[in-house]
């Protein structure tokens, strides 16, 4: 179990720059809205023992040199569960956020809804659901801390309805109470690792670490306001409000470009290339992961989140060199949306043999995940920049390639199919693999001759030397 802090000491752990908001009217109904008896009762004990006249604190404050909105949860006051004036604190905070154009910060800890107040405040959760998409409509972001315990309510509108889901570590975190769920049911499931390794949380962070970490995100995170994008611009290089494209990663190996189709797989598929770590570690300064599709699947062959480049944010999506799974696409686009939603630029790295195909994978949505990515980096109003860095297979690579901003380096390819198996369709012998690697035209400076790809980028700084691939067959970039 995680250490319970009360909400104003949640609240000094990350900053000490906070300035409490006045609390809406309240209702002094003795015993609530279904007159419970001892209600009032119990809310003056649990007055008397927080300091606190309800389950939430809010107000504005800043973090890491970033303001924003920030909501802490009392659950030394009944269980910090949600009642009605619970949801007038709650509705007041999203608001001020709406109105300052400021991100939303909480740092939860709730039981769930009030039985003493029924239905009254089971619909506070349709009050939290419309004050979170009125500020997502705006467009600033929300961020959610999971203490110990979010459950119930709390965890499936602030929680889970987040645009970055953090947690402590050991918190108890799901829809199901302890006291509610069925039987025998695994403990793991309703805690903060169980609800990572579900891809349900973007990380786990240690209390001490949480200041500085939320303050990175912020920084990241920043709202920039949309501008109009003039036509006949591309939507697929339009910008958002200051965004612009995202410097193309200098390559991280000196081989020239390969003499044959074959030559470009060999090199791609070698172990000794690098990788997509690799790219990021030399690209950014910090990087935040969001982690997992939000519908239970995660794919450790796509690193996805925010990184911070030379104190500027960039989105990132990144394949590794695996086959990309259904999850690895829909937490694409979860990232690419969140993106363009607040105007930060986005970086893909392409890396795979093609879009997994196994039966686990079909019934796991491929067709509808793979084409929802599609549809993310088609509707991106921010600029998408693409690098290849190894294998460019089929429409599982280019899912994640942005039209008219695809760079490669010397060592990757990008085909139609992989040769083997384009040799295997058109029903030609093992032996006839190499040529059709060749009739493919699949090389990087095949790929730029054919208008698919824009350069082959150099070795060098990030986002110096890329350079045009219109070479003869001499190896080398021109």
């Amino acid at each position: 179990m995680a250490d319970r802090l009360s909400a104003r000491a949640a609240i000094a752990a990350v900053t000490a720059d906070f300035t409490e908001s006045t609390a809406p009217r309240e209702d002094t109904a003795a015993d609530g809205p279904l007159d419970w008896t001892g209600y009032a009762d119990s809310r003056a004990r649990a007055t008397a023992r927080t300091g606190e006249r309800e389950s939430v604190v809010h107000g504005l404050a800043t973090l890491g040199g970033h303001p924003c909105v920030l909501v802490s949860f009392e659950f030394g006051f009944l269980g910090g569960s949600l009642g009605q004036r619970t949801g007038d604190r709650l509705e007041a905070a999203y608001e001020e956020a709406v109105t300052r154009r400021l991100p939303l910060v909480s740092l939860i800890a709730t039981g769930g809804s009030r039985m003493q107040e029924g239905m009254i405040a089971l619909t506070q959760l349709h009050r939290v659901a419309r004050a979170s998409a009125r500020l997502r409509a705006a467009g600033p972001a929300q961020l959610a801390v999971l203490r110990d315990p979010t459950t119930g309510g709390g965890w499936a509108t602030l929680g889970a309805g987040a645009d970055v889901i953090l947690a402590l570590p050991g918190a108890q975190i799901g829809f199901a109470g302890s006291r509610v769920r069925p039987p025998g049911a695994d403990p793991l499931a309703y805690t903060a690792e169980g609800q990572l390794a579900a891809g349900q949380i973007d990380a786990i962070v240690p209390q001490e670490e949480l200041a500085a970490t939320l303050g990175h995100w912020l920084g990241a995170l920043a709202h920039r306001d949309p501008a109009p994008v003039p036509a006949p611009v591309p939507a697929a290089l339009s910008a958002t409000g200051d965004a612009v494209p995202a410097p193309v990663p200098a390559a991280l190996s000196a081989t020239g470009l390969p003499r044959t189709g074959w030559d470009a797989v060999v090199r791609a598929r070698s172990a000794s290339r690098p990788r997509a770590e690799a790219y990021l570690d030399a690209y950014f300064g910090i990087r935040l992961p969001l982690h997992g599709d939000r519908c239970g699947g995660t794919d450790p062959g796509l690193l996805c989140g925010f990184g911070l480049r030379e104190g500027r944010p960039v989105a990132y999506v990144a394949q590794c060199g695996t086959a990309t799974r259904p999850a690895g696409y829909r937490t694409a686009a979860r990232v690419i949306r969140l993106a363009d939603r607040l105007g930060v630029p986005v970086l893909t790295l392409v890396d795979t043999p093609g879009a997994a195909n196994d039966a686990e994978a079909e019934r796991a949505g491929a067709g509808a995940a793979i084409a929802d990515a599609f549809a993310a980096i088609a509707a991106a109003r921010v600029p998408v920049t693409t690098l290849v860095i190894g294998e460019g297979g089929s429409g599982g690579a280019l899912a994640l390639a942005a039209p008219g901003n695809t760079h490669l380096t010397a060592d990757s390819y990008f085909s139609v199919i992989a040769p083997e198996l384009a040799a295997a369709i058109l029903k030609r012998s093992p032996d006839q693999v190499r040529a059709t690697a060749d009739q493919l035209r699949l090389r990087p400076q095949d790929l730029v001759d054919l208008g698919v790809a824009r350069s082959v980028v150099r070795p060098g700084p990030p986002g110096v030397g890329t350079g045009s691939a219109r070479t003869g067959g001499d190896g080398s970039i021109a």
